[in-house]
């Protein structure tokens, strides 16, 4: 297959067509740009066209997670998902899941993170969120009041009941709220409403 860096517009062979069936799937749109000569952009709008996806299920390698650690703190995002061949949010979910932090400002939301959070604010847990999107509960409770996002009837689980109970003698409001992932003022609101107070602490005699 020829490689040129001009052919953008040119039409797609059934030999590239093929492999972008073969390798888009797994992740590897770098390998598919690079056979083809084509950009990674243009890459994906083909794959998009034709109704290709990755599988967002696939595990990540060892290989993968080392270079997701070392890039992570100090590059650019959309640049370690381009070198990845996986997608941004799942780069995002991914270091939040291991624990990874970027140095200095918090990175800033794409469009599509804020369609996703949009999406899913109104009647999703605000972790559940997080976890889909590859950010902190902090981050996304922000995001949504910056957004003016509420939710439709958040009604309280057993489960998150129960935890709350358990966790409030011994945690501060915020960090029963990131547990559950409830805004700190729903938190205070459910605690208020439940009559909930701390146990006075004994005095050493």
């Amino acid at each position: 297959m020829a490689k040129s860096n001009k052919n953008r517009w040119v039409s797609w062979s059934e030999d590239e067509i093929k492999l972008l069936k073969k390798l888009y799937p797994l992740g590897r749109v770098r390998e598919i740009a690079e056979q083809t000569g084509r950009p990674l952009t243009a890459v994906r709008q083909k794959a998009y066209s034709m109704g290709i996806k990755t599988r967002e299920r696939r595990l990540w390698s060892a290989n993968e997670i080392k270079l997701l650690k070392k890039l992570y703190p100090s590059e650019n995002t959309q640049s370690i998902s381009d070198k990845l061949g996986r997608a941004l949010h799942s780069v995002r979910r991914k270091a939040n899941l291991i624990g990874l932090k970027k140095e200095g400002v918090a990175p800033v939301w794409s469009r599509q993170e804020e369609a996703q959070i949009r999406k899913m604010y109104p009647d999703n847990r605000i972790r559940d969120i997080a976890n889909h999107i590859g950010r902190t509960v902090l981050a996304v409770t922000g995001r949504a009041h910056k957004l003016g996002l509420r939710k439709m009837n958040p009604v309280w689980s057993n489960r998150e009941l129960n935890l709350l109970g358990k966790l409030y003698p011994n945690r501060t409001t915020q960090q029963i709220a990131d547990q559950i992932g409830r805004s700190v003022q729903a938190t205070r609101l459910r605690i208020h409403r439940l009559g909930l107070k701390k146990k006075k602490r004994k005095g050493k005699i």
